[in-house]
Order: structure tokens, then C-alpha cells, then sequence
């Protein structure tokens, strides 16, 4: 069977579709938080063997593999397209998720509960709701026989939660055989669905599709003077010289760079809205504000950032410590690295030494090309008022490992969401959900966009 077979369930709905909740629920049930840790972290290994059964079900050859440590499981699958001579496209998605409090939630996060319209549970947005969209459809596809016009590779990972270090960035440097032929790739953090009035008083719904990501870098910091008696007068003080270092940096406002997808977005958003964006005036913010809670995202998209998330220092209260050690999660606009080691050096001062825990690299490409295109045509194809921009996103994705390998990466894990949603705030937070007539859309949306790509 060709491509023709989309939707071809009897009752109109295709057997991806139609399970696709039921997959995202059974994924969620395993709990594969992700610490940092190897020694803690847990579950990954259950979770991949099960995806692998239900690609073994369907007739699937997989290949399973532990990026560098016992349990940090991945599980490939490829699917022969009708023209295996142009490069492959591959579909990725991470099994890990960060911890959660099952105090703090309304469900148990590992529940994959769903009641209201929802499923919830931790991982629900982040991100084995696109997990179990890709897992259906490739389901669908074998077991239906329907042949995409290219090659597809579905791999589902580990470790993505802690930078990719026991997942994609060691298997892009030990397994790059997995990624052969690949020219192309889909992740997580797109596709979602953003609603900006009109000023004629109706709504547009854009899709945004992620063309960028700022650098990640987890940066330590450490300071050294004299140890000595916590009552004598001790000028040089080790806590001291951090903390103000610390607090020159965390209070410190890098300069707006404007990247070609920020710009992208802020100019489609003015041309749907009416909204005018300044991005070097004062009042930037507050105009940002404007666009609701996706402007958490935007607004840091704008700058480089550098947090302090971390202090160590002292083992006794009347003992001036030798050392004293802060973390700081940096995040670098594309083409800001060296401008922003140096502006972080001048920070910091002379007596306080960094050195980089991790250190992943941005990512951008452009909004144009036959994927864009392909990815334009299935939103339209289900939402005939949509718009599909570009934009960046904050935050980082198993991409930066796949660009090392010249690999085309973007983000597109289509949902339509309803306007009221707070989408932003479910990324690691509390009551973590995806609406099940999301899942449902985006299925198709995702659906028609393999089966035209």
C-alpha cells in the first residue's frame, strides 16, 4: 500500500488515532525519572523493552542499544520508504522525564490518568505525548502496509532530561552507524499551537515550529582562599568572593541579539495581531506580555541567560571554608558563545575560577525548504486556519547531539491547544496533562506530514 492509506480507518479515525491515548497513558505508567545520576535514575530500560514489543507486534526488526551505561536504553526502528535514495528522515523522541512530588499533584504523576478531557502524569507534554503519537503511527504504518515516500527512523532514548550524555550525544560519538543516511529530523517543543487575537475581534492560530535553540551550558563556579576560625577577622573570605560573584552575574542583563528565527516569529505575530515589537526598546517585556505566557519562552529567546541554581560552601558554622562552589545554568543565543564567556569572565573577576560541567552548542536553521513545507500542508490540512512560524526555543533538545552529524533538525510535535492552556507552565511542573482531542489532532496532523515529506 502507498502513502494513500491516511485515515483509512472505517469510522474515519486511523488505527493510530484511535489508540494513540491508550499509548500515551502506558507510557507515562513507567516511571523513568531522570536525576542526573546513574545511580538513581531509573526505568528507562522496562520503558524501551515495552516500546520495542509493540514495534516487534507489528512485524518491526529493532535494534536496542545502551548508550554507555547499564539500563540507559534506546530502541531503533526503520521503515523502508518508496524512494530509499533520499535521505532519511527520522522521528525522535525521549522515554526519560525529570522527578516529580507525588504529594504536590492532583493524580499520581505516574498514573497516566485520564479523567477531564486529559491524560496526566508526568511526561504527558514532555514528552511521551509525542512518543506515543510516533509509536501509533508506526504501528500503523506496518501493520497497514502503507509505504511513506521516504525512509523513517524511529528512535526513542535516553537520558535527553540530563543533556543527552548516556543518550543521544553518546550515541552520535560511539553509534553514528544508528543515524546513517539520515538527512533530516523531528522532535519535540514544536508544532504546538499558539491563539493571538485579530484586530478585527477574531482569533489565528499559529503553529510554531522550532528552528532554534539557545546553547546549554552548566557552568560551576569556585572560589579559594584561607580556611580559619569563623571568629577572627578574615578578609578573605571564600564564601564571600562567591556570593558576590554569584550575585554580579545573576543580576546581570546580557544585550539583546536578535536571531533571524526570533525575528521570524515577532514579525508574523505583528502581521496576525497587529501587535508592534520593539526588541531593543525599553518596554520590551511588557510588550511581550501581550502574547501570554508562551512570552516566558520569547523573552529569554532574546538575550543569552545565566542563572544561579546551586551553592556549596562550608562543614561547620565557625569554620571559614577553603573553598566555596556555585552552578550557574547558562543559555547562549546562536553565535553569542565566545561574547558571552567573555562578558561572564569580566562578571566574575579574577578570583573566581569556571569551568564548564556541560557545554552543548546552539542550533539554527532556516524556515524554508520542502519539510517546512511539508509540515505547513498537514496543519493546514486539519486546522484550514492555521500558520505555521518559526521560532526559538529556550531550552534545548536531543537536536544539538543530531546537527553534530550535519543532520537537519527541527521541532514539530504538532497539538492544538485550547487558548486557555497554560502550556508553558506544564513543562516539569505540577499537574503535567496533554488534552486528549490534542493527541487526537495531532496524530493526524503528524500522520498526513510523514506520509507527504
Amino acid at each position: 500500500m502507498s502513502a494513500s492509506g491516511e485515515n483509512s480507518g472505517s469510522n474515519g479515525r486511523s488505527r493510530a488515532e484511535d489508540e494513540v491515548v491508550e499509548l500515551v497513558s502506558k507510557l507515562i505508567q513507567f516511571d523513568t525519572s531522570n536525576t542526573g545520576e546513574l545511580a538513581t535514575t531509573k526505568g528507562e530500560k522496562e520503558c524501551a523493552e515495552w516500546v520495542a514489543r509493540q514495534l516487534h507486534e507489528v512485524g518491526y526488526e529493532t535494534e536496542y542499544v545502551e548508550s554507555g551505561a547499564p539500563g540507559r536504553a534506546n530502541v531503533f526502528a526503520r521503515l523502508k520508504g518508496a524512494d530509499s535514495s533520499r535521505g532519511a528522515l527520522m522521528i525522535h523522541g525521549h522515554l526519560d522525564v525529570v522527578p516529580a512530588e507525588a504529594a504536590d499533584w492532583s493524580v499520581h504523576p505516574f498514573s497516566g490518568a485520564v479523567r477531564d478531557g486529559y491524560v496526566w502524569g508526568r511526561g504527558a507534554i514532555d514528552m511521551k505525548d509525542m512518543v506515543g503519537m510516533t509509536l501509533a503511527l508506526a504501528r500503523q504504518f506496518k501493520a497497514e502496509g502503507i509505504v511513506p515516500p521516504r525512509d523513517l527512523v524511529f528512535a526513542f532514548l535516553a537520558d535527553e532530561e540530563n543533556g543527552g550524555k548516556w543518550g543521544s550525544q553518546w550515541l552520535v560519538e560511539h553509534r553514528p552507524d544508528l543515524f546513517e543516511g539520515v538527512t533530516e529530523a523531528v522532535g519535540e517543543v514544536g508544532g504546538f499551537s499558539l491563539t493571538v487575537p485579530r484586530p478585527d475581534g477574531t482569533e489565528r492560530r499559529l503553529y510554531l515550529v522550532e528552528t532554534a535553540e539557545k546553547g546549554l551550558g552548566w557552568m560551576r563556579l569556585r572560589a579559594k582562599a584561607r580556611a580559619g576560625h569563623g571568629s577572627f577577622l578574615h578578609e578573605d573570605n571564600a564564601v564571600t568572593i562567591l556570593a558576590e560573584a554569584v550575585a554580579r552575574l545573576g543580576r546581570h542583563t546580557f544585550p539583546v541579539v536578535l536571531s533571524d528565527s526570533v525575528a521570524e516569529f515577532l514579525a508574523a505575530v505583528s502581521e496576525e495581531s497587529g501587535l508592534a515589537f520593539d526588541p531593543h526598546g525599553p518596554d520590551i517585556e511588557g510588550q511581550l506580555a501581550k502574547l501570554g505566557t508562551i512570552s516566558r519562552i520569547i523573552g529569554a529567546t532574546l538575550r543569552d541567560t545565566a542563572n544561579p541554581t546551586m551553592l556549596q560552601a562550608g562543614y561547620k558554622a565557625n569554620v571559614i571554608p577553603q573553598t566555596a562552589e556555585a552552578v550557574v545554568d547558562c543559555r547562549v543565543v546562536p553565535g553569542r558563545q565566545a561574547a558571552f564567556e567573555r562578558e561572564v569572565d569580566e562578571l566574575i573577576g579574577p578570583d573566581v575560577e569556571r569551568e564548564w560541567i556541560t557545554k552543548l552548542d546552539s542550533y539554527e536553521t532556516t524556515f524554508d525548504g520542502h519539510l517546512v513545507d511539508a509540515m505547513n500542508d498537514a496543519v493546514l490540512a486539519h486546522d484550514a486556519d492555521g500558520r505555521t512560524v518559526p521560532y526559538m526555543l529556550s531550552g534545548g533538545t536531543d537536536a544539538k547531539a543530531f546537527a553534530r552529524l550535519g543532520i537537519r533538525c527541527f521541532g514539530f510535535a504538532p497539538l492544538q491547544l485550547p487558548p486557555e492552556l497554560d502550556f508553558t507552565a506544564l513543562f516539569h511542573g505540577v499537574d503535567e496533562r496533554v488534552p486528549v482531542a490534542s493527541l487526537e489532532f495531532g496524530t493526524r496532523v503528524l500522520e498526513h506530514f510523514l506520509l507527504h515529506s
